[in-house]
Order: C-alpha cells, then structure tokens, then sequence
C-alpha cells in the first residue's frame, strides 16, 4: 500500500505541476486523507505530500494526536458543525468550508479566545445544489462584507466543490464561472480578506480546475486509492 501511495503522489505532484505551467501559475496539492490511516499518511507525506485535508472532526483529533501530519499543514474540508469548531479552530492551518455568517462569527469568537487569527476560505455552492453546503454565489459578497467584519480570522480565498454531472465541459463551466467570482472578489479591498487561494478541483477533474484557474487542489483517491466503506 505504501508503495502504491508513493507512486500515486508522484504522479499526481508531476500532472499538477504540468497543470499549472500550462495555467501559468503555481498549484498546492492537499491530499484529501480521509478513511486512511496515519500509516498512509505517512507515506504520502515522505512521497513529498505536504498538506493534508480532513472532512471529519473525529477524525482529524485522531490523526493530531498520532503525529500523523508531523511536519505538514492540515486542512479542514469538510462541513464544520457549528458545535464542532471548538475542536477545529487554532488546530489547523486552514479552514476551507466557512459558508455563513453564523458560522464566521462561531470561528472567529473562538480565535479570540485563543488569541490567534484563524485562516478561511469560504465556500461556494456553485451548483445551486440543495443536498451541498456553501453560500449561494449571489449571496457571496455580503459574506465577505460579514468576514471582513468579523474578528479573530482571515480569509485567504474561495473553494467550491461543483456538480458531479459526468459532463467534462458542464463542470468546466462551473469552475469558470467560480474562477469569475473569485477575480471579481479580488478586486474589492476589505480589511481581513485577502483573496489569494482557489481551491476547486480533485482527483478526476483537478487538471480542468487548474485549467480553469484553481491554484490548491483536492486530491483523495488518486493519491490513497478507493476508499473502502465497512
């Protein structure tokens, strides 16, 4: 398995980087580790894997206290609930699921408490999608009004994860249209927002989302294989 995780990283952090010379720009690679151990992590980091996503809570406390990201960043990627950001805020380096002002106002009270800035992206429901979290595009600009007054965090940028329609050219559309939001957001000046992350993009589709103008990617079972449910 760690071999298979070795070569898989390889191949992934060499299409990223030929990703984003095409682009014209740089690419972070997170790997996305959920339901894979520390053993796996581990491997993936000494293949060159230097930050990892995690969408569970339970999860991410489990790895922390294994040392399983020792030396790497760790993102939190999945929905935070809100009873649920004591454990996360001030133990990763980045949040990239913040999608309402509730929410904001819960990380950015607990990042008070702890005397530190907390680092967001905020996520966009780009899809319009009932069953997916994230802001409603139209309702983005008032989040990031309601970000820049909020205090304890700062948001680096955007992430949205696009409708799985299995139509190439459809989920290129939604990247574009999530890269126009995020040009359109960087060309406004808020205090505490700095839009220099867009995080679209994971293991069947990342190079069409670097294409599109994602500079970090979501990758999960091109680097760690499939996951397995029991």
């Amino acid at each position: 398995m760690a071999e298979d995780i070795r070569e898989n990283v390889k191949r992934i952090l060499e299409r990223a980087a030929l990703a984003g010379e095409r682009a014209g720009h740089a690419v972070s690679v997170v790997a996305a580790s959920k339901m894979n151990d520390t053993d796996n992590v581990r491997a993936a980091f000494d293949a060159g894997i230097r930050c990892f996503g995690e969408n569970r809570v339970q999860e991410l406390e489990a790895k922390l206290a294994q040392g399983a990201y020792d030396g790497a960043a760790v993102h939190f990627i999945g929905h935070l609930q809100r009873n649920k950001v004591k454990n996360v805020v001030g133990r990763v380096d980045l949040i990239e699921s913040a999608d309402s002002p509730e929410l904001l106002r819960l990380i950015g009270r607990r990042a008070v408490e702890l005397h530190i800035v907390q680092r967001v992206l905020l996520e966009v429901n780009i899809g319009g999608e009932a069953a997916k979290s994230g802001v409603a595009p139209e309702l983005l600009p008032q989040l990031v009004e309601e970000a820049a007054r909020t205090p304890g965090i700062a948001v680096l940028g955007l992430m949205t994860v696009p409708p799985n329609t299995g139509d190439r050219e459809e989920t290129r559309r939604f990247f574009t249209k999530m890269r126009n939001l995020f040009v359109d957001m960087s060309g406004k000046k808020y205090d505490n927002v700095t839009m220099s992350i867009l995080s679209m993009g994971m293991s069947a589709d990342f190079e069409d989302a670097i294409d599109c103008g994602a500079n970090m990617v979501r990758i999960g079972s091109a680097i760690f294989g499939p996951r397995r449910y029991v």
